[in-house]
This record gives C-alpha cells, structure tokens and sequence, in this order.
C-alpha cells in the first residue's frame, strides 16, 4: 500500500508513475486528499476538545474546594458537552481513517524509473537471450500427448476426481514431480535461504497483507465456513511470518524458500494457453522470498534474477528474460522479470517465473518494519520469485527432451529421479 506521504511529496510524479501502470489516479488522489484534510481537522479540533476538558476537570477540582459548587456544576455540564463532542469526533475519524485507508488500497504500487512504458506483454523488454536448441524427432509431439503416451500424466483422470485443471501425476511423472522440487529446494538452501513449510491456507489478513486482497479475491479459493483462502503462491504465507515484526538493522537480509501447492480459479482462461500443463487450477511450486532494506533491495533483486538464472540453465532449457513493461506488471509489484523457457513442440514461449521487487508498498500493508542505526522506525522491502514454477518447467523438459527412444533427463535431475528416461 502507497503511503500518503508518498502521495503528498509529489503529486504530479505520482500521477505520471500510476499512469505508467495505466491507471488514471487524479479522482483518487483528489479523495485521499480531501479525506486525508478531513481526518487532520479532526485531529485538531479533538486536541483541543481534551485540552479544554482536562482544563475544566482542574477547574472543578478548585471551585469545589472554594465552595464554590454552583460555579463548578457549570463546568461539569461544559465538560459533558466536551465529552458529547469528543466522542462524536472520535466516531466521525474512525469512520474518515477507514475510508481512506479503503481508497488508498485501491492503487497499485509506484513502478520503478526503469519499466518499460507499455499496456500488454507486447511492450514487454527483452533484456538475455539464451539459446540452446536441442534437435527433434519429425513431429514432436505436445507434453500433454507425451504424457499420454507414456502414461506419466493423466489429465482425464484429473477432471474426474475434481475437474478440469487438477492433473494427476502417476509413475515417472510423479517421480519427476518430486525431484524437481527437491532440487529447487536444494539450489535454494545452498544459496542460503531458509527452507519452510508453511500453511496452503491463510486468512484474509495475509491476503491482504501482500496485496492478494482486496485486488485478487475472485481468483483465490474461498473456504467461507472458516474465512481461509488456498493460497495462490507461497509468497503469501512466507511473507507474512513477518506480518506486524520489527526487525533490527542487523537481521538483514532475511531469505526464505517454501515449496507449496498453489490454487487459482484463473477465471475467464480460454484456448490453446490452457492445454495440457499450460495452465492450471492447482501446481506446484517452489518460491523465495527476501526482506531487504531499502537501500540494498535492487541489488538483492539482481541476486535473486541471478540465482533463477542459474537453476533455469541447469535444465538446458533455451530461456529468455524479460523486464515487465508498467501495463503487464502485477498491482504490488516495482519492478518484475519474468523467466520464459520455449517449448519446441508447441513452438511458443512459457513462462516459469516471476522475480519482483514491492519495494515498501508490501511492507507497508504488513506493518513489518525495523530499526535503523539510529532507531528509527522505518519499513523494510520484501522481494520474492518463482524458483521454480513446475507445470511449464515439465512440458518444456518433456518437449525439449523428447527423443525416438523416450524422454531424456537433465543431467542435473538424475540423482533426483534416479532414472535418465522416461521410456
């Protein structure tokens, strides 16, 4: 969540920056602002209030020692009256101080100097290329027929037990499941994050504390007896072990990795991008997430692309990155990359991870801060990527791998899966 601060400091380069993510914010700004006055008079005219009160109590106290009674009952009735208004303000500035927390959430992070201008995944920047081509039998076949063909994935199976978007992995399919996210895992905590194994379900204040609600909660999965929601990514649980935290300089940086089922409706998802492992309702996936200040987060930033780079290479998956333009990029996020890998069979690009930078805006909504070297309360900058996103992962390796003899395994996984194909 953007501060008012953030706001106030300069109006028309925060007009300029939420139009880079395409939205027009003059109407809600003029409303935070009217709100924001409203909730200052308030303040000062209830300062004053208590003031004159705590005054006439002191009064009363003197005049009854006096004798002087009937004097003191007309202060008593003025500090009634003084209490009648107090109250009656502190009521209208709850109600002011919700309204306007309720439109400040309403827009989405500021979205640092270097994203590209651009309203789609067209205008999106790439900044790497990597190429490494692997030749095909005549007609490679999609993942979603090689898993039938090798009866790894059963996709029919999936809509059977639940619905369409479910798979279900059996044999070698499973075994690479799992390998996969041990050796996610596994390159994490060497790179020293802290492995974790949080909930699949959190409530609405974790929601609301990365920025999943209010902006996504027609994507997530609402269990309403008990208000949880099924978390669409491990970011929203591993983020908010640190929700309402003060940290100390000398914590950071703080790396964490989880691994978790994620569930989402993706609502109003159609056609050739849904097929198979393209996309899905429930995957898996491995994640990290860092707490930065905020003086080193871009270059933990860079660190973190670096370190997704790496596993991604490992696979010897032909791969590109892209900076996110302001109209592609996600309502929390200052500044994405997002890792596509290309799969040869489907000849087209697929994403498997998202590299972000919240800067404050999460940490601002979490109430997780630290003290600075001069104990200063000051908010700390939360970072997280997909490391790795498994669906596409699998039909790229599946694709890419294919051979007449079976599916050949990167070097890499087979102490994982302790088989070097899938036949």
């Amino acid at each position: 969540m953007l501060t008012i601060k953030q706001i106030r400091d300069d109006r028309a380069a925060a007009e300029r920056k939420l139009a880079k993510k395409g939205v027009d914010a003059a109407p809600v700004i003029d409303r935070i602002f009217a709100l924001d006055d409203r909730r200052r008079a308030i303040q000062v005219e209830l300062d004053t209030a208590l003031a004159a009160q705590n005054k006439a109590a002191k009064e009363i106290g003197m005049l009854m020692g006096q004798g002087r009674r009937e004097e003191a009952e007309e202060r008593k009735r003025f500090v009634a009256d003084l209490k009648a208004r107090s109250t009656a303000l502190q009521e209208e500035s709850k109600s002011v101080q919700e309204e306007l927390q309720s439109v400040l959430v309403t827009l989405p992070n500021f979205p640092a100097e270097i994203v590209p201008e651009g309203r789609t995944a067209e205008d999106n920047l790439v900044v790497k290329l990597v190429e490494s081509y692997t030749e095909l039998p005549a007609e490679p076949l999609p993942h979603w027929e090689l898993a039938r063909k090798y009866d790894i994935i059963d996709f029919d199976l999936g809509v059977k037990l639940t619905g369409a978007g479910f798979p279900v992995y059996k044999g070698k399919g499973a075994r690479l499941q799992r390998a996969l996210i041990n050796y996610f895992l596994d390159c994490n905590t060497r790179a020293g994050y802290l492995e974790v194994e949080p909930p699949v379900m959190v409530n609405e204040a974790s929601g609301f504390g990365t920025g999943q609600l209010p902006d996504k909660e027609g994507q997530m999965y609402h269990a309403t007896a008990d208000n949880f929601y099924l978390v669409p990514t491990a970011e929203v649980p591993v983020t908010n072990i640190y929700r309402d935290v003060i940290l100390d300089e000398q914590d950071f940086p703080v790396k964490m990795t989880a691994y978790t089922p994620c569930f989402r409706r993706e609502a109003g998802s159609y056609g050739k991008d849904v097929r198979g492992l393209n996309r899905l309702h429930q995957f898996d996936k491995v994640e990290i997430v860092q707490l930065s200040l905020p003086e080193t987060s871009y270059e933990a930033l860079d660190g973190m692309v670096a370190h997704v780079e790496g596993i991604v290479r490992s696979l010897g998956l032909p791969y590109r990155i892209l900076r996110l333009c302001g109209g592609d990029m996600s309502f929390t996020s200052a500044l994405t990359y997002d890792f596509e890998v290309y799969s040869e069979a489907q000849q087209r690009w697929l994403e498997v991870s998202s590299v972000s930078n919240f800067e404050s805006f999460q940490a601002n909504r979490l109430k997780l801060r630290y003290r600075d070297a001069e104990k200063k309360i000051r908010l700390a900058h939360t970072l997280n990527g997909s490391s790795l996103a498994l669906p596409r992962i699998v039909a790229a390796l599946l694709e890419n791998n294919q051979t007449p003899e079976g599916i050949r395994i990167p070097e890499a996984l087979i102490p994982y899966t302790g088989f070097d194909i899938i036949k």
